[in-house]
């Protein structure tokens, strides 16, 4: 039977304007059309987007919960901008997270599943090899997210998910590089090695270390957008 997708009035309904406007704001943030440090103008958001300012502006505090916006009192709501120390907290914490994913599938992933990220993996070195960069990056994301949710606990997965998007707010000028991409999907398939094996401490191992050699090849190339400096104070909504 064809899968009927959901009409705008379906979407209406299920979901609240809020969250619909929190989508749309993550997107322009993500994609870089709001950059880091902007300023977030609600009235001039809410005329953007055909809406009045309070679905706005329970979308930002979402936003800032989430850790992609930071509301300074007296001074309004900013894109964040995510300093290389925070970025390499961020590492840290996504190495713990797919290393504990790693852990908790091998021995216990399916055939499809191994398959799946087999296929992934095989797919990534033709776009390594061709130079495909944004084809890389883009299986790199799935097969990062497949790992997990394959190996990780729902809050494990959520928490990844978060940090994926607070490292897109600092970006590096070719991060995709051919041997860098080369370099990252020897990592995948130490993962995928001992992944086949069934050896959960391998697994772990090579899932933190992937991590790891991504924090490196980030740390060895230039900024590509203003960041805020490793030293800059963060921004809170309160005293901490």
């Amino acid at each position: 039977m064809a899968e009927i997708s959901a009409s705008p009035l379906h979407i209406v309904r299920t979901q609240s304007l809020a969250s619909l406007v929190a989508g749309e704001l993550e997107r322009m943030i993500l994609s870089g059309e709001l950059p880091p440090g902007s300023r977030l103008n609600e009235q001039a958001l809410a005329a953007r987007l055909g809406v009045s300012r309070g679905p706005v502006r329970e979308a930002v505090r979402g936003l800032d919960r989430s850790g992609l916006v930071v509301t300074v009192v007296n001074q309004g709501s900013f894109v964040r901008q995510l300093s290389v120390e925070e970025a390499l907290d961020v590492f840290d914490l996504r190495a713990a997270l797919i290393g504990y994913a790693c852990e908790r599938l091998a021995g216990r992933a399916t055939k499809e599943e191994l398959e799946e990220l087999s296929r992934l993996v095989r797919e990534m070195d033709v776009a390594a090899e061709a130079d495909a960069a944004a084809q890389y990056f883009a299986l790199n994301i799935t097969f990062h997210n497949t790992l997990m949710s394959m190996g990780g606990s729902q809050r494990a997965v959520r928490f990844y998910g978060d940090l994926g998007k607070e490292l897109t707010l600092i970006r590096r000028k070719g991060l995709v590089a051919p041997e860098r991409m080369r370099e990252s999907n020897g990592e995948h398939m130490a993962i995928l090695r001992g992944l086949l094996a069934g050896d959960a401490q391998a697994a772990r191992a090579a899932g933190e270390a992937h991590i790891r050699g991504g924090k490196q090849r980030f740390l060895a190339l230039p900024l590509d957008n203003g960041a805020a400096p490793a030293t800059a104070p963060r921004r809170r909504q309160q005293p901490a």
